[in-house]
């Protein structure tokens, strides 16, 4: 199965890289939602969309978007797989759909204007020690600094 993420996304990658250390019994690929080789394996994708909930495709096609994906990228793992069949009920579905509203929610705290999530090719960058700094792009270090 094939899980697109959005990489520019810290709290993503974060789950991208906390599954790919769990031990899987479907293999899991992560692409880049929206990257070109995304577009090149799944022209028929709405990728714009790919960027806003994850994403999952599986080997014969399917196309799996937000509750649906957790819980079959869930399934793939050998230590998840009875917690993925809880949650494919109809009640473990509207909690699962709940965990992915949160998410949704705390990717709109960490966004800019107009609901987009801080991305590096926008400017902004992360320091852990004093949070977020923009830097036009095109600016270099003090090339835009305000007079």
């Amino acid at each position: 199965m094939t899980v697109l993420y959005d990489a520019d996304c810290p709290l993503c990658t974060y789950v991208r890289d906390w599954l790919v250390k769990r031990p899987q019994l479907v293999p899991l690929e992560f692409i880049p939602a929206g990257s070109p080789a995304a577009r090149t394996r799944f022209p028929g994708l709405d990728h714009g969309s790919t960027l806003s909930e994850i994403t999952v495709v599986g080997d014969g096609g399917q196309v799996y978007r937000g509750a649906a994906a957790w819980i079959v990228t869930l399934w793939a793992l050998r230590d998840h797989r009875r917690l993925a069949h809880r949650l494919s009920t109809p009640s473990g579905m509207r909690f699962a759909k709940g965990a992915v509203l949160a998410a949704a929610k705390w990717r709109g705290v960490t966004a800019s204007g107009g609901g987009r999530v801080y991305r590096p090719a926008d400017g902004w960058k992360y320091h852990p020690r004093d949070g977020w700094h923009y830097t036009p792009p095109g600016c270099g270090s003090d090339a835009c600094a305000a007079p």
